[in-house]
């Protein structure tokens, strides 16, 4: 067996066992225990993350600053990012309407059980609203320092700092040419410990699953059915668009694409963090055939801009929420709503929930009781799974379809890109 086909095996059965111990727990033992165990459990999870989190900064910074350079001139930087930013730009509106669209057509906010709702969560939530105002937005876009951006994992910052360098070293020539090998050397080094990283990936799910299956246990599915079900059809009519799209300027290289994410989208779905595979994707995206220049340069900017899962739950937890308080929204507040929200979102990707924290302030802005995020909180985390997976399958296909735009598309390759 491969050892990516063992890793994903590994992965399955540490869900399966999470699931199993989680619900035993949850059945058995007293509040305090459960607490206590989840609390314990998660740090197998926070270990797990913060090992990934530890190469994020040096493979984004790395990797696209070579990517520009490799592009050479500034004429194909300028091309391959605008053709970027058209995939961007239409999936993310395409999302939204759709999370609109939908939760215009079925009402779930009028299901929702007001007595199931979690008012501490709401409370820390509605905390961090003021993150998201314009000056905190154009803050969390533009860095200060590249030290402080790379310390806290600022995904935007980071990106940008880098388009800036790499259009630099691209300019300079020859005499940048020691630079673009020595961080291209770095970025090989960085995915050759992705292998060694994605060990603790089963340890990391198993620790995910259990914990919130014991908090929570499988009764929150009874009262918020409907909400999920609602949810998860939006989730397929959006994959259903993208992959149709993906068919048709892929052709019959998608199926393989589907399969070489298969991996790092079990992890990203059983984690909740799309930040937790982006090496990962790195990787097997150029196994798939796509230029390294291509992947280096589109997958950052991807993880910033491109966020199709927590684009369509935005509204559509936002309006769930309106409906929960039977607060009528004419269209053109929600066309407004959609806009306020496109801004926002940016650059959220490796942000805790920040998909609620969006939601929570867009909420106040619209005169929403932001309290209302406690509402949809007890079921959060599951829908966060799918949104999440949809992140990842999202900038996968923007990252092949620009790689076959560009006439950049190879045969797939199964030798490791770090040997």
């Amino acid at each position: 067996m491969k050892k990516s086909n063992r890793l994903t095996l590994y992965i399955i059965i540490a869900m399966i066992a999470g699931v199993i111990l989680g619900y035993f727990v949850h059945d058995n033992a007293s509040a305090e225990t459960i607490q206590s165990f989840s609390k314990n459990l998660k740090l197998f999870t926070t270990i797990f993350l913060r090992l990934v989190q530890m190469i994020i900064a040096p493979l984004v910074f790395s990797t696209l600053v070579v990517g520009i350079a490799k592009l050479g001139d500034l004429k194909t930087v300028g091309r391959v990012g605008g053709k970027a930013l058209l995939w961007f730009i239409s999936a993310s509106l395409v999302s939204l309407l759709l999370g609109m669209l939908l939760v215009n057509i079925f009402q779930p906010g009028k299901g929702i059980d007001l007595s199931n709702a979690d008012i501490s969560g709401a409370q820390d939530l509605v905390g961090k609203t003021q993150e998201f105002s314009i000056q905190k937005f154009v803050e969390h876009v533009f860095p200060k320092s590249v030290i402080d951006a790379m310390a806290t994992n600022e995904i935007l910052q980071l990106v940008v700092f880098s388009i800036f360098f790499g259009v630099a070293t691209a300019a300079l020539g020859e005499k940048a040419k020691i630079v673009v090998k020595g961080l291209d050397a770095v970025a090989h080094v960085i995915l050759k410990m992705v292998g060694y990283v994605m060990n603790f990936a089963p340890i990391g799910v198993f620790g995910a699953i259990a914990a919130v299956i014991a908090t929570k246990g499988l009764d929150v599915f009874i009262f918020y059915g409907k909400y999920l079900l609602y949810f998860l059809i939006g989730i397929a009519a959006l994959w259903a668009i993208l992959l149709t799209v993906g068919f048709i300027i892929l052709g019959k290289r998608l199926p393989d694409l589907l399969r070489r994410i298969f991996p790092p989208l079990i992890i990203a779905f059983s984690t909740t963090s799309s930040e937790a595979v982006f090496p990962k994707l790195t990787e097997e995206l150029e196994r798939f055939g796509c230029k390294d220049k291509i992947v280096s340069f589109i997958l950052p900017l991807g993880y910033s801009f491109n966020l199709d899962g927590s684009m369509m739950y935005m509204t559509f937890a936002s309006i769930a929420i309106a409906q929960a308080y039977g607060i009528q929204l004419d269209l053109g507040t929600q066309l407004t709503m959609l806009i306020v929200l496109m801004l926002t979102s940016k650059g959220i990707a490796g942000v805790p929930r920040a998909s609620l924290v969006v939601v929570t302030a867009t909420c106040a802005m619209f005169n929403i009781p932001p309290e209302g995020i406690a509402l949809i909180l007890p079921i959060d985390h599951f829908c966060d799974m799918f949104r999440t997976a949809t992140n990842v399958v999202g900038n996968a296909l923007a990252t092949s379809v620009v790689s076959k735009w560009e006439g950049a598309l190879d045969e797939p390759s199964d030798i490791s890109v770090s040997a």
